[in-house]
């Protein structure tokens, strides 16, 4: 589909919403927010545009018309229109994903992130097993503080991992199963499970709790902290990041076991290296201090806080330059990305449109059990997926409406339910070679046939949903009380 087509079919989705006829319980004007909200869904899907781009244009349309109503349900002002648009920029979680980002280029920037990888390669990269669990591990001890897995997995971790297997004669065309294939499966599948294990480990993470915080009857519930999200997916997470490695060993395995001179390559990349530096050892204490916050300080500081003073000593420390927060793209790119989304998202409340939705959903649930309800909303959530390009699209699309859905339903625990959403948001990656950023790097490297990454997307995601929904079921309610 060329440009001009992607640019067109959001419009044209647009303008077919409007021309439908208003639904009893909406007006004109959520049906019109409707329109322009499907529009940009379909443009995050699309990308005529970058996606930030997509979204502040929605943004500025929606503003500009005054389709959102003031907080009290008047009618929107001038003033107030302006204050919905740019209320994404006030977001805390907003801000807790940009602040990731510099985290992400401290560890590239210090080397500190290559010398762990290459440390474990020294370590456990004598034999095949070995050498698959030092690939996740390199990917895990990155995850709680990069929340771009594109840049933990395929700017910190591949760079590494590419290298050993063409020293073994493994690549794309000759023997890829030899070593190439294992490793690259690993770590697209482990990424997959590190980004759910950390409430900092995929950018959409931060973006769903923020949504959480805006749904129907969430007002009065006590917010998710980063201890709340660690304790729900730890059990499910080590189980299925020790069975990543394994799994792959036993069903694809590599053809060679032993690799004699993969801790000898790393021992060589870390002599050139030269010893660990000052800033590397700065850069470890500041995400040392800032993971001690996470966990134990969030009665004295919130999550955001915490990365706002770490990224503060980060700069005082000159672990990074100020030059280096005002130049980064990145991640004033997804700022601005995120911002939007989160405002388009709780415009769909402020229209009417999910407590017009809930009401609907009310009278199709009920007399389900509600534990039911949460296991079907948990599937539908997850297998969507197959739609989907985009977890923060995919996010944006769908869990309002499931959130809305859950609300109709009497006596649903929403934090729970949220929780439930939320939480495999990072394993679904898995199910496809555009399910999440690495991804396509790994697809694209010719290591893996096309045919049997698909295959080994839908086990693993069977895999990964089945041990997922148990916990989430049984293990959640009760973590979340402790």
């Amino acid at each position: 589909m060329n440009r001009t087509m992607r640019a067109l079919l959001p419009i044209v989705v647009c303008a077919i919403v409007w021309l439908l006829p208003v639904p009893d319980g909406l007006t004109v004007n959520a049906m019109r927010y409707l329109g322009v909200f499907l529009a940009v869904i379909l443009g995050l899907i699309l990308e005529p545009l970058p996606n930030s781009a997509v979204g502040l244009i929605g943004c500025v349309l929606a503003g500009a018309l005054r389709l959102v109503p003031m907080p009290d349900g008047k009618p929107a002002t001038l003033g107030g229109s302006l204050g919905w648009a740019l209320s994404g920029f006030v977001d805390s979680t907003v801000w807790l994903i940009f602040v990731a980002y510099m985290f992400a280029m401290g560890y590239e920037k210090t080397g500190l992130g290559k010398r762990i990888a290459l440390w474990l390669m020294k370590a456990l990269g004598g034999k095949a097993l070995g050498l698959g669990f030092a690939t996740a591990i390199a990917d895990l001890v990155l995850a709680p503080f990069i929340p771009s897995n594109t840049a933990r997995s395929a700017g910190s971790v591949y760079p590494v991992v590419k290298n050993i297997p063409p020293m073994y004669g493994s690549l794309p065309e000759n023997e890829p199963r030899k070593i190439g294939s294992y490793l690259m499966w690993i770590c697209i599948a482990t990424t997959s499970v590190t980004s759910s294990m950390f409430f900092t480990g995929l950018a959409p993470n931060l973006l769903a709790l923020s949504l959480i915080n805006k749904a129907p009857g969430a007002a009065n519930l006590e917010p998710i902290t980063w201890m709340n999200w660690f304790v729900c997916l730890l059990p499910a997470g080590v189980i299925l990041f020790i069975l990543v490695p394994v799994l792959t060993y036993i069903i694809y395995p590599p053809s060679q076991k032993v690799f004699t001179e993969t801790p000898k390559w790393a021992a060589e990349e870390l002599r050139k290296l030269g010893a660990i530096t000052r800033k590397e050892l700065l850069m470890a204490l500041m995400a040392l201090i800032a993971l001690l916050l996470w966990i134990f300080g969030s009665k004295l500081l919130n999550a955001t806080m915490v990365a706002l003073v770490v990224l503060c000593l980060m700069v005082i420390l000159d672990i990074i330059s100020w030059e280096d927060v005002i130049s980064n793209k990145s991640a004033w790119n997804t700022l601005t990305w995120f911002a939007t989304l989160v405002a388009m998202a709780s415009g769909l409340a402020r229209v009417g449109f999910l407590k017009w939705l809930s009401g609907i959903c009310a009278g199709y649930l009920s007399g389900a059990s509600i534990m039911v309800v949460m296991f079907g909303l948990l599937c539908l959530f997850y297998f969507a997926h197959y739609f989907f390009a985009s977890l923060t699209a995919h996010t944006t699309a769908l869990m309002p409406v499931l959130l809305a859905t859950g609300a109709a339903v009497a006596g649903m625990d929403m934090r729970l339910l949220g929780m439930m959403l939320a939480g495999c948001l990072g394993i679904m990656g898995i199910l496809t070679p555009y399910g999440t950023g690495p991804s396509p790097v790994y697809y694209n490297t010719g290591y893996i046939e096309k045919k049997t990454f698909w295959i080994f997307g839908s086990v693993y995601g069977f895999i990964f949903f089945a041990v997922y929904a148990v916990f989430a079921l049984f293990w959640f309610p009760i973590a979340l009380k402790m």
